[in-house]
């Protein structure tokens, strides 16, 4: 009985399935609906993406955020390649301080509007992208540029329509590249731009920001162009290799055989670095210092820069000095801290193995950003901005200018003072004997400018320009200098020059000057400082650009040339029982690219047969005495300084 049960009730069930076939079914439904939107009562802001049109009828990705119930509030801009969607979310949550990045801390804790905007061409934004696009003239023959964008992109934000919950006043700030955009915006400022910070902007990307140093090409940062040009939005440059970068590019050749294998030489921007290695009218033409120079803005700016910047370390300060030279003081103030590139926008405590007075990025922010454009955005209250405020890498603390710098080569009280190198390795403020010293440089064995294996994602990038220095110290292809044992501290505080005469066995060669601080034998309170040698300016100089920048030219062999550069800016003070050394060399690599030391037409272009070692004879004493022009002054500056704050 209980068989033929169970049989019918089989038979059922295969009556009930197959009675379904040839009936229509509804199709699966995706899970995805056409629009999905988080709630956002709880949010204590808004944020709007608008697509702002310039005047030629492209439109800008832009992103607002404006604090739930924001009524007059100043606007803060910041125009960006980075992709302003991300920059707008640092993380999903409720409370705008948490979404923002955290530089914007300030402006969120004060009730401002922040606004983020792709350039044209990039991410969400409509348009050609152009590196660094120049202004609408010569180089740039259409009717827009950084300069209309900015303009039209205020004029929409202070338009009562777009933005009600505005006091339709605005700030611009921004570091490293959204610094050059807050520069271009000065070169015809908006009315309503009322107060910018660029902060390490760049400003001339062949005399020392990003492409070159002097002739010298930044191998460094050839990766951000297959990242930043190989695609509209983001993208990965290729893989150099290996692990240890220094064998990647040295094995591969010049920098134009690693374009070729990477596939850079697809890249419109690398093939206008090829065509133009030297400073012609194509550099010429984008250096924001001689244009700021031409046309002052009245905008009441801050130009930050790092003391140690790894990337733009040459363009705030120079644009400021532009301005400054041209009566322009008033309205632009100069910061520089001990930061690497864009350290403002982080935690400011230490940099390598240094560690400084306080969070020294978030003083920037709180007690000079914040206060400067509350004045100007917010109706005050009044605040006083030093001339010059640099943080004083030798003792530590923060100084405060009327008038910088302290001595200079022309145009300061205070002339620059040549500290000479000399034989056995000797350096003084006297001039020595005349004599020589020779070393032989190997473009197969160049210097590396960290310890090997280098790498360029190894972490240790940041930092580098604080590095030992002893790494290099003691290299046969490395000449170091130094003084006895300091009595006495020694305060430098300017821009030092590096001044070379020097022989070579070849046609061309480059020049590595470093102005170093030895650390005593023993630091009783951190043992690991004990001999550390700390580069507090250095850099590179390309030898067949020593007579002009713009027409290169071999080097006679044999004959003594002279060789005359300038270094980064500092304010330090070397301390007693300490030792002022300069270190002499002919590579950094692969920071730069190798130089042949052969005379070509092009170094992009130079074949492995062009690379060849040679002698370098560094001259001593009498008219060829080389030195280092040191902007030396008194310790004691109490005159120059305004107290704090």
């Amino acid at each position: 009985m209980l068989r033929s049960q169970m049989v019918a009730a089989i038979a059922a069930l295969s009556l009930v399935g197959s009675s379904t076939v040839g009936f229509a079914q509804p199709a699966p439904q995706s899970d995805i609906p056409e629009k999905f939107t988080s709630p956002t009562d709880r949010n204590n802001y808004d944020k709007r993406v608008e697509m702002i049109p310039m005047r030629d009828g492209t439109k800008l990705y832009t992103v607002i955020v404006v604090p739930k119930g924001a009524k007059n509030a100043p606007i803060v801009l910041t125009r960006t390649p980075y992709n302003a969607r991300s920059r707008a979310n640092r993380m999903s949550s409720t409370s705008m301080l948490s979404t923002l990045p955290l530089a914007d801390e300030i402006f969120v804790n004060d009730g401002y509007i922040r606004v983020y905007q792709d350039i044209r061409g990039k991410h969400g934004s409509e348009g050609d992208y152009i590196v660094t696009r120049p202004p609408v003239g010569p180089l740039n023959l259409t009717k827009v540029d950084h300069v209309t964008d900015a303009w039209d992109t205020i004029d929409w934000l202070v338009n009562k329509a777009n933005l009600p919950e505005s006091n339709g006043r605005v700030g611009m700030i921004g570091s490293s590249y959204e610094g050059f955009t807050v520069v271009m915006a000065l070169l015809k400022p908006h009315p309503a731009l009322k107060v910018a910070a660029p902060e390490s902007p760049m400003i001339d990307g062949w005399m020392g920001d990003d492409w070159f140093h002097h002739g010298a090409f930044r191998l460094a940062n050839i990766a951000w162009i297959g990242a930043q040009t190989g695609y509209k939005g983001e993208g990965k440059a290729p893989s150099t290799g290996g692990y240890d970068d220094y064998d990647n590019f040295r094995e591969v050749g010049s920098a134009g055989d690693w374009a070729k294998r990477s596939g850079y030489d697809q890249l419109p921007f690398w093939q206008k670095l090829l065509q133009h290695p030297a400073y012609d009218e194509f550099w010429q033409g984008q250096a924001l210092d001689k244009m700021l120079a031409a046309n002052p803005s009245n905008v009441p700016t801050i130009w930050e820069q790092g003391l140690w910047d790894q990337e733009d370390i040459y363009g705030a300060i120079t644009a400021w000095e532009a301005l400054k030279a041209k009566g322009k003081v008033g309205n632009n103030h100069l910061v520089m801290g001990p930061w690497r590139h864009s350290q403002i926008n982080r935690e400011g405590r230490s940099l390598g193995p240094f560690r400084w007075d306080g969070d020294t990025a978030e003083q920037f922010r709180k007690d000079m950003i914040l206060p400067f454009f509350n004045q100007y955005l917010k109706d005050g209250p009044k605040f006083t901005m030093p001339a010059a405020t640099i943080y004083n890498s030798g003792e530590n603390r923060w100084d405060r200018f009327r008038d910088w710098p302290l001595a200079c080569e022309s145009g300061c009280k205070t002339g620059l003072s040549p500290i000479y190198v000399g034989r056995d390795g000797s350096l003084g403020f006297a001039k020595p004997a005349e004599g020589e010293t020779s070393y032989i440089s190997d473009p197969a064995k160049p210097v590396p400018h960290l310890p090997r294996p280098v790498n360029f994602g190894d972490g240790r990038w940041g930092d580098w320009l604080v590095s030992d220095q002893r790494h290099a110290d003691g290299r046969p292809d490395v000449l170091t200098f130094q003084t006895a044992v300091l009595t006495e501290p020694v305060r430098v505080s300017g821009a030092p020059i590096a001044d070379i005469f020097a022989k070579i066995g070849g046609s061309d060669v480059d020049f590595v000057v470093k102005l170093i601080d030895v650390y005593p034998p023993e630091v009783a309170r951190e043992p690991k400082m004990g001999g550390y040698q700390l580069p507090i300016s250095l850099d590179i100089f390309r030898g067949r650009y020593r007579d002009s920048f713009s027409n290169p030219s071999p080097i006679p062999s044999g004959v003594t040339q002279r060789y005359k550069f300038r270094l980064p800016t500092v304010n330090h003070v070397f301390q007693p029982g300490h030792r002022i050394m300069v270190q002499i060399q002919s590579s950094l690599f692969p920071l730069y690219d190798r130089n042949p030391q052969k005379f070509v037409p092009n170094i992009f272009l130079a074949k492995s047969s062009d690379y060849r070692k040679q002698e370098v004879t560094i001259l001593h004493g009498g008219d060829s005495a080389s030195k280092v022009l040191l902007p030396l002054v008194p310790v004691d500056q109490s005159a120059m300084k305004l107290s704090a704050r």
